[in-house]
């Protein structure tokens, strides 16, 4: 029943009982009862009754809130409470409010959580790469200062010096890099160069670079088969590259001694599949949801120690997305880890 309704009803009762205490008390008085007058008065006092509960409800009910929707909005910052309450012609508006009311609470509280998850992602960030700027930045001081103090003429000790300042500057500027490298990629200001290339060609030769840090950990590189045949995609190279080129260095970093870093491609529908698997140590499941995050690292004293940044898969990771694709990972430990990616196949399907 909409509004308007109810005020008959309630205009139409209240005119009864008034006019029965009118006629009541006119009897009382005269002791004889006008039917016209009765049906007169009644009428009036309905017209008057309904005037007036209509007037009360559209200027003070709906008007109210009307204000309220208006204050909530401010206070939300959203439009999904409307500007016109008619409380008249909508008997449910007051339940919406309430609704709406109550929708805009539950989205709140979600905001205001994720804004506390933001303030504690960021100052993390921020306590991260202070932390891995400031070992670097430490050992350079203290080789220098060794030098200053007279060990640059120390012929045992000051080349020796010079070269670990120079390792630890190469590994401040790996950071910067890097650093540069992901906030591009997340905020859209890296533009992807995509061109058809061989990505068994670019998988040969990155192992070519990348032979010797694996021979010194006696680690073998391989391909599952010889691929004699191209296998084309459509992707930025230069990028890809990075991608091949951290999920292997990571391999030989923190793989099994002796053991085997072995990437195989195959067609699928439309893309091309990617994996790079090994036979090292594994990694333990609760690790796993976190390993694409900047600067997590599973063993931090080992992975400083191999001199990584830290954000080699958060950078992988980007650089995929920026594609339009994704990337897995499965490992146990013990059973190694294989990291699975796709790329867009450069070659049409009726040729495969």
């Amino acid at each position: 029943m909409k509004i308007t309704a109810r005020i008959l009803v309630y205009a139409l009762m209240a005119s009864i009982i008034i006019t029965l205490l009118e006629v009541i008390v006119n009897y009382f008085h005269t002791h004889d009862v006008n039917v016209s007058f009765v049906l007169l008065s009644f009428f009036i006092t309905f017209i008057g009754l309904f005037l007036l509960l209509y007037s009360f409800y559209y200027y003070t009910v709906s008007n109210e809130l009307n204000k309220l929707s208006e204050r909530i909005e401010k206070r939300f910052l959203s439009n999904a409470i409307p500007q016109e309450l008619n409380v008249l012609e909508d008997n449910d508006a007051l339940d919406k409010l309430k609704q709406n009311i109550s929708k805009l609470e539950t989205e709140r509280e979600k905001e205001i959580e994720q804004f506390k998850n933001l303030d504690s992602y960021r100052k993390e960030y921020l306590g991260n790469v202070s932390h891995e700027m400031k070992t670097p930045i430490f050992n350079i001081q203290g080789y220098l200062d060794t030098l200053i103090d007279g060990g640059i003429n120390d012929p045992d000790i000051n080349i020796s010096y010079l070269k670990k300042a120079d390792k630890s500057i190469e590994r401040l500027i790996n950071i910067i890099d890097d650093l540069e490298t992901i906030t591009q990629l997340e905020t859209g200001g890296l533009q992807l160069d995509k061109d058809r290339f061989d990505i068994a060609a670019l998988c040969k030769d990155i192992y070519g670079q990348l032979e010797l840090n694996a021979s010194k950990r006696n680690i073998r590189l391989c391909l599952d088969k010889k691929y004699d045949k191209p296998i084309w995609v459509m992707a930025d190279k230069f990028r890809i590259r990075q991608v091949l080129a951290n999920l292997i260095t990571n391999s030989i970093k923190y793989g099994r001694e002796n053991g085997e870093t072995c990437i195989s491609i195959q067609y699928y529908a439309n893309d091309v599949i990617v994996e790079v698997r090994d036979n090292g140590l594994g990694i333990e499941e609760k690790h796993l949801p976190r390993l694409f995050e900047r600067f997590y690292r599973i063993d931090k004293g080992r992975s400083r120690e191999q001199g990584g940044t830290g954000l080699g898969l958060a950078i992988v990771k980007h650089i995929l997305e920026a594609h339009d694709k994704t990337i897995q990972v499965e490992s146990k430990p013990g059973n190694g880890t294989t990291f699975t990616f796709s790329l867009d196949s450069a070659l049409d399907i009726s040729a495969k």
